[in-house]
């Protein structure tokens, strides 16, 4: 017959005054982890003592129990309930539950109850700490009571929601904690796990993966169009916003797109009508407008309105404010955040003081418009006062002589008067027809007036070519005329300056670094320009050295044409602007170019994307994707070359080629000299092409 295995007896239970109580040495707890004895003594406040203390009595000499007992494991409860008697919340006397034992080691039972701890699953915690969300208690309450921040509690909370069937996956170690975070930028179930199932390579399963396949299809907080329309105004509106709890998402993102562009043309239409109001004949709205729409157009110049006396006095307490907070806090090292936060105010009223408003000519309001858009830091961009040429008021032009007729010429109001003595150029000689008589001082003859001006254009030319700051300025002149004065013709020099618009354009190109520069520079000289172009000479001699040479740099920056494109560049072109680009030391990863799906790698072949990855990260980064499907490969790339500063050899100088090969990165492209089918600028039809291609590969 079998014998039953023998019972276990447990160690009994026993309240023992705290006063009886001592810590053992026993305890092997001897670094400091964890929550604090303070949150701890407020947890028991709360909670009352929730596990007894295992504790061992004290012997004599003789082995006899002394009635002191000595605290094993539990030696943090013992000292929050410590911190408690010091602080005359809790009697020196009060019942603690305890649970004696008396056989092994104290050591062993300090070492046996901290190894058989097993941590709570942070799926529990999320799912915890929802369930007490549920009963009522707010996001406060839980962070107070188990002394975390607020900002924790969202973070648990948010990972409680989502989809169940992921954090099944997650409890079963089947994806890890941090793409469980990644997931929990967006709320819907069906989305996130239609993400998970697209993943099929383990390669795909990261964060960044996951975070940017959630918000695919919707616009980030800091896009123009969202801080034009304010976040609170899109929320009221009933636009869903996802957020990262967990990594900085820069406000996060906008998930009814079509909402948001709807809002953002209202209040864009609503501006405009506030601007027609000023009486212009016409108005044109758009979120963007291409570089350089206003091409070809004069601009008005109207005068600028100058402060009040009230704001003058207001502008100069700004400025004396500012001044003295930046000498007081100059030497602190840190500004502390509230003297930042008034700096930032005051610089903030400064600039709205100096953006001065300008005052129009009716009459050429009338025949005058604006552009409406949105301008780069999310803020409306109206430009007033552009006319078109077919709005320019004609201009009576004097009957012109007729060069054909032998016996008249034209006096001053352009009537035709009996011609005087002509030169005639018959075969190289020369012969003089007979002069009439005196009939006083009329105009000169039209083809008299020619030979003597040919004679003085010679002599201008010799005499320019001596004096090389005059023929400074006259080339300056010119430039100023053709490029800021529309339909001037106030010089006798034969150049043609042109700033030519782009066929096609990237995206975000009027928003670029190189873009906002020009404009700000542009609009900067057309405030220091006279307004009739007949005294812009007097005010181009008035301008020192430095100045003038500034503008001449100016103008002619604004003609460069370096745009390849099949039949149209040639390489002596593309030699210039390659020798100019190394004159100015350009670097187009500093100007703000960063290879994206979008501007370049989603274009190009798949060869193409890897040289990239090969030349950026080496051969074994490029082996990471060299099996995946285009598109797939043009996204990767992209984050692979993020902050590497790589460019493509169209964009770099002969010196940055040069060092790319001496570093021997990989296989380094030579410099280009004939433009490469894989780099010739598409035509304005081929960016869309170009994405369907992405798309059907």
């Amino acid at each position: 017959m079998a014998t039953s295995p023998a019972k276990i007896v447990l160690s009994r239970s026993q309240d023992i005054p705290f006063n009886k109580l001592v810590l053992s040495q026993a305890n092997v707890r001897k670094v400091k982890a964890g929550v604090s004895i303070a949150d701890l003594a407020e947890d028991i406040v709360n909670r009352t003592l929730l596990h007894g203390l295992p504790v061992r009595p004290r012997l004599d000499a003789e082995g006899k129990e002394t009635g002191i007992y000595e605290v094993t494991p539990g030696g943090r409860r013992y000292r929050a309930l410590e911190l408690l008697v010091k602080q005359k919340r809790l009697s020196r006397t009060a019942p603690i539950p305890c649970v004696i034992r008396t056989g092994g080691l104290g050591e062993e039972d300090s070492l046996a109850e901290n190894l058989q701890r097993v941590a709570l699953h942070p799926l529990d915690q999320f799912r915890t700490f929802q369930t007490l969300r549920d009963k009522g208690l707010s996001e406060e309450d839980i962070a107070a009571r188990f002394f975390i921040t607020p900002a924790v509690v969202k973070q648990r909370l948010r990972l409680a929601s989502v989809s169940p069937r992921l954090l099944d996956l997650y409890a079963e170690d089947g994806m890890t904690l941090e793409l469980v975070m990644a997931f929990s930028v967006s709320s819907d179930h069906e989305h996130q796990e239609q993400v998970w199932a697209s993943l099929t390579q383990p390669w795909q399963r990261e964060a960044h993966h996951i975070r940017r396949a959630l918000t695919a299809d919707s616009i980030p907080a800091h896009d123009k169009r969202a801080q034009l329309v304010g976040l609170d105004a899109y929320v009221a509106a009933g636009g869903p916003v996802m957020r990262d709890l967990f990594t900085p998402d820069d406000g996060g993102w906008l998930g009814d797109v079509p909402l948001l562009e709807r809002l953002a043309a209202e209040k864009l239409a609503k501006a405009a009508e506030t601007v027609m109001e000023e009486g212009w004949k016409w108005i044109e709205v758009e979120t963007d407008f291409l570089y350089g729409h206003t091409a070809g157009q004069r601009r008005l110049r109207g005068e600028v309105i100058a402060r009040t006396e009230q704001e003058e006095a207001r502008y100069a307490e700004l400025q004396d404010e500012y001044d003295r907070l930046a000498r007081e806090h100059d030497d602190d090292g840190e500004i502390s955040e509230e003297v930042d936060q008034r700096l930032t105010a005051i610089t903030g009223e400064i600039a709205v003081l100096e953006q001065r408003p300008v005052r129009y000519d009716p009459e050429e309001i009338a025949r005058a418009g604006c552009y409406v858009s949105i301008g780069s830091d999310g803020q409306l961009r109206v430009e007033r006062g552009y006319v078109r040429p077919e709005d320019e008021p004609l201009v009576e032009e004097p009957v012109a002589p007729d060069a054909d007729l032998a016996e008249e010429d034209v006096d001053a109001e352009g009537a035709r008067i009996p011609a005087a003595a002509h030169v005639v150029h018959t075969g190289g000689s020369v012969s003089q027809e007979p002069e009439p008589e005196d009939e006083g001082l009329k105009p000169l003859p039209e083809r008299l007036v020619m030979e003597l001006t040919a004679f003085r254009t010679l002599a201008l030319r010799d005499a320019l070519a001596q004096d090389p700051d005059t023929a400074f300025i006259a080339a300056l002149h010119l430039l100023c005329l053709q490029l800021f004065y529309y339909r001037s013709s106030n010089s006798c020099l034969q150049i043609t300056a042109r700033s030519p618009g782009f066929m096609a354009e990237p995206p975000g190109l009027a928003d670029s670094i190189p873009a906002q520069s020009i404009t700000a520079r542009h609009e900067n000289w057309e405030g220091q320009l006279p307004d009739d172009p007949r005294d812009l000479w007097d005010a181009l001699v008035g301008f020192d050295a430095d100045s003038r040479a500034a503008l001449f740099a100016h103008c002619v920056g604004l003609t460069v044409h370096a745009v390849q494109s099949s039949g149209v560049y040639g390489p002596e072109s593309r030699h210039h602007a390659d020798r100019l680009a190394s004159a100015v030391n350009l670097d187009m990863a500093v100007v703000g170019w960063v290879p994206t799906a979008l501007n370049y790698l989603g274009r190009v072949t798949k060869a193409r994307i890897l040289e990239a990855v090969v030349e950026a990260k080496g051969e074994a980064a490029a082996r990471q994707i060299d099996h995946l499907r285009k598109p797939d490969m043009a996204v990767q790339a992209e984050l692979m070359l993020a902050g590497t500063n790589w460019l493509p050899a169209l964009l770099r100088t002969p010196e940055q080629e040069m060092a790319a090969l001496e570093e021997g990165a990989g296989t380094v492209t030579k410099p280009v000299t004939e433009a490469r089918p894989d780099d010739v600028v598409p035509s304005v039809e081929e960016p869309q092409a170009a994405e369907q291609s992405i798309a059907a590969e």
